[in-house]
């Protein structure tokens, strides 16, 4: 038999009446596939344990993942093989925790209160990937590495350590949180997956039959780039956040990488050193948007790719043939050492108006 023990956070409201109907319906079904279990609420949050045979516990657990009533579901701990139940009467109890003021519950309450801001604090630092693979109930350090085929993207902010030396440290983390999060919901919007922040820069991954969204995704960045420097104030380091962006495509090592106490399920392999060197051909070819042949080679009928010519990426013998399309947000408006006279003037202009600490 399976036992499975997981927490979620209601995603509406649900009063006390809808909670105890979904036991009598949970009861009436478990009943038939031979569950058995526990469910507890409190505070807008769901913390259930089941139990019995493994296909009738892993389909109940699919429907649970689709539930529109359940939010951000995090499976706690999936055992294997329990030779015992540990409730073997009840079908499915449920417990409402919120009206009970009984002294011995109260710690309860504030255990389960704890753990769901805990998972709310582990989704914010956990990449995506790792998250489902545990909200499945896969313990994400048994994911077996594997060689598969990616695209790697990697984003990178122009004159970063000229902004950092102008403008104050809030300014920066403001800054850098601004990009981040136009980065992380433009690819994972495309079905792409962020795999780290490295100083300023972004990279992620798709997979290898999505050259379409790799570079959409890549656009619809520098589309909303663009719309925040327009729409920021005068004064705002905002009005110069450009980024390079390059693309590259192949066979990479994708895992658990690092060592006995700290681990990140990343990729490596010679995709990821090409494409960090393509974007930083950026700056010499005065686009923001570039990539490798074997992303164009994946890239449909829709788009106007433009060779730009073969360059030796630093570290690399082989000739990299390098990409753009035909975009107005690919151009930079002008050389790369005009846009960052520009950066840098507007960069004074802040100095200039930042009162002095004292």
């Amino acid at each position: 038999m399976k036992r499975l023990t997981y927490i979620s956070n209601f995603s509406r409201s649900l009063t006390k009446k809808d909670i105890e109907s979904i036991g009598k319906i949970s009861q009436t079904n478990n009943c038939r596939q031979g569950i058995t279990g526990v469910l507890l609420s409190c505070s807008g949050i769901f913390f259930q344990i089941l139990e019995g045979e493994e296909e009738s516990i892993d389909s109940l657990y699919e429907k649970i993942l689709k539930d529109d009533r359940h939010n951000r579901i995090l499976c706690l701990k999936s055992e294997l093989n329990i030779s015992a139940r540990r409730f073997p009467d009840w079908s499915m109890e449920v417990i409402v925790l919120d009206e009970n003021n009984d002294i011995l519950l109260q710690p309860i309450k504030i255990l389960l209160q704890t753990l769901g801001e805990s998972q709310a604090i582990l989704a914010t630092y956990t990449q995506s990937g790792v998250l489902e693979a545990i909200g499945r109930g896969i313990n994400p350090l048994t994911l077996v590495p594997r060689y598969t085929e990616k695209i790697i993207f990697f984003a990178d902010i122009i004159s970063f350590t000229s902004i950092t030396e102008k403008v104050q440290v809030t300014e920066v983390v403001d800054f850098l949180n601004q990009f981040f999060t136009i980065c992380t919901k433009a690819i994972a919007a495309r079905g792409g997956e962020v795999t780290k922040f490295i100083g300023d820069c972004v990279m992620a991954y798709f997979d290898g039959d999505q050259a379409d969204n790799a570079l959409q995704a890549s656009l619809d960045i520098l589309s909303d780039l663009e719309m925040l420097r327009n729409q920021a104030p005068a004064n705002s380091p905002l009005r110069v956040l450009y980024v390079g962006i390059g693309l590259s495509k192949g066979t990479v090592l994708e895992g658990n990488i690092g060592s006995q106490t700290k681990k990140e399920y990343t990729v490596i392999g010679d995709a990821v050193n090409v494409a960090s060197r393509i974007e930083a051909l950026t700056r010499q070819l005065n686009r923001f948007l570039v990539f490798s042949d074997s992303v164009r080679l994946g890239l449909s009928d829709r788009w106007r790719s433009v060779r730009l010519g073969d360059f030796h990426a630093k570290g690399r013998e082989e000739i990299v043939e390098v990409y753009s399309i035909d975009d107005l947000l690919t151009f930079q408006k002008s050389d790369f050492q005009k846009l960052k006279q520009e950066i840098r003037q507007h960069l004074e202009l802040i100095s200039s108006q930042t009162p002095e600490l004292v």
